[in-house]
């Protein structure tokens, strides 16, 4: 297929840790915040905010893949929200390939659609139910400065590389596919600009099991051939062990736990981290969890908790969990890893700091 690929694609592709020296990071987000206002009394004035997005800084290099989790509500889809600008923040910097998002001589808006793009999990809601598939595709080529004959040709060889004939299917319309059809016409519209970056948010949860494997590999597939870097927002954890190279896992609008994937998989660091990944079912009969490892529902958004948000539902949390807000430990040495728990300071004044996970091998395989 020519033409779909970015020209940086060869120099892209592949695990970006086989590459020897630092990278320059694809994607950089800085101290991002994001409060949504609520409105109420007699004049409507805004009392209080829900704590969406609250400081959250991470990074991610060409060409890996960042598996996204945590519980619903925790802020995985605003964040992504807030990457792609369909919702603006109160706070924080993008810096997309070392250039930075708005200001004098800064990336434009329009230049970063170019550069990222996005797969929601609402197959149907995200396409237009009154245009044909293949016009749907060719709209962001056209509105780009591509010609309407190019436009078209592009959108029908992105059907016939997502796995639908452009002759059966260009022409239908989105009540006329299945949900897995829907969430490839999906794809190849995300890929009709030629990103460098695609968000993925929960793009394969709402399809059965045997379509979800199709679409994964296909994903896979994509970003092989095409150089591609993805953000993945999932709830399935051992679709995000299988597709990630690193993790970043999210809580009440913070990041409590970022790093490789089979480190944190094999031993996670923070609480909550533990609970998620307890909660994984197993495959072997003599392993069976008894109780539930994680107890009571997230607090109010509106009026998070004091020191570590998630101290309400900790069994490790002690007076310095109220009182002070742990901050994301820098990286381990040879591990690239973060946590955002007074366990993982030595200074932090925690009885477990600076020891060894007390909680690291109880989790079944």
């Amino acid at each position: 297929m020519v033409g779909l690929a970015p020209p940086l694609a060869t120099v892209l592709s592949g695990d970006p840790r086989d590459r020897g020296g630092p990278l320059q990071p694809l994607l950089l987000a800085r101290h991002l915040r994001k409060h949504f206002k609520i409105h109420g009394g007699l004049l409507g004035g805004s009392k209080n905010r829900v704590h969406a997005v609250d400081d959250v800084s991470f990074q991610i290099a060409k060409g890996e893949t960042l598996g996204v989790v945590g519980e619903s509500g925790c802020g995985k889809s605003t964040t992504a929200r807030v990457l792609m600008r369909l919702i603006e923040p109160d706070d924080g910097e993008i810096i997309f390939d070392g250039e930075a998002l708005g200001g004098g001589g800064g990336l434009s808006l329009r230049e970063l659609r170019r550069g990222m793009q996005m797969v929601f999990q609402d197959s149907y809601a995200s396409l237009n139910p009154r245009l044909p598939i293949e016009e749907t595709i060719a709209f962001s080529p056209r509105v780009h400065g591509l010609g309407r004959r190019a436009a078209g040709m592009r959108a029908r060889s992105l059907l016939d590389r997502v796995g639908l004939n452009p002759d059966l299917y260009a022409r239908r319309y989105p009540h006329e596919l299945s949900g897995g059809q829907r969430q490839r016409v999906n794809i190849a519209r995300a890929l009709a600009l030629e990103p460098r970056l695609v968000i993925l948010d929960e793009a394969v949860s709402a399809l059965d099991k045997s379509v979800e494997a199709q679409v994964l590999n296909l994903l896979m597939d994509l970003k092989s051939e095409l150089g591609l870097t993805y953000m993945f927002i999932s709830h399935d954890l051992n679709v995000v062990q299988y597709l990630s190279d690193r993790v970043m896992v999210m809580y009440l609008g913070k990041v409590v736990e970022i790093g490789e994937v089979d480190a944190i998989y094999d031993d996670p660091r923070h609480p909550y981290t533990r609970a998620l990944l307890s909660a994984m079912p197993s495959m072997d009969p003599d392993q069976r969890t008894m109780e539930a490892s994680l107890f009571g529902d997230p607090p109010n958004p509106i009026d998070p908790p004091s020191g570590c948000r998630f101290r309400t539902r900790c069994a490790f949390a002690e007076a310095v969990c109220e009182t002070a807000e742990p901050a994301l430990t820098a990286p381990e040495s040879g591990i690239s890893r973060s946590v955002a728990c007074h366990m993982s300071d030595p200074a932090s004044g925690h009885s477990h700091a600076g020891a060894r996970s007390p909680f690291a091998s109880d989790r079944p395989q």
